[in-house]
């Protein structure tokens, strides 16, 4: 079966850290591309940060030098480290599973940024 299962969101002042995790199984987790993508209420889901089979990363302009995602093949788990957070950063964030034409989906977990 088939998982994807995100942990780490909550709630954070601005300024603050979170690190989220995706556990998978199922899948050949090493051929995969990574990806988390966050869904703001009334905004479409936007591509936040990528990481590749072989290591490469990527990350949304509006994201980068903050978050920083990273993979453990041996655990078969993504990684999202969230710094300085922001208001704007609330959202529901979703992993992402990538092999050729397929893509499968966490069930997201929820961020929310405030004082």
């Amino acid at each position: 079966q088939v998982q994807l299962v995100e942990s780490g969101g909550g709630l954070v002042q601005p300024g603050g850290s979170l690190r989220l995790s995706c556990a998978t199984s199922g899948i050949t987790f090493s051929i995969y591309a990574m990806g988390w993508y966050r869904q703001a209420p009334g905004k479409q889901r936007e591509l936040v940060a990528r990481i590749t089979s072989g290591g490469s990363t990527m990350y949304a302009d509006s994201v980068k030098g903050r978050f920083t995602i990273s993979r453990d093949n041996a655990k078969n788990t993504v990684y999202l480290q969230m710094n300085n957070l922001r208001p704007e950063d609330t959202a529901v964030y979703y992993c992402n599973a990538a092999y050729g034409v397929g893509m499968l989906w966490g069930q997201g977990t929820q961020v929310t940024v405030s004082s």
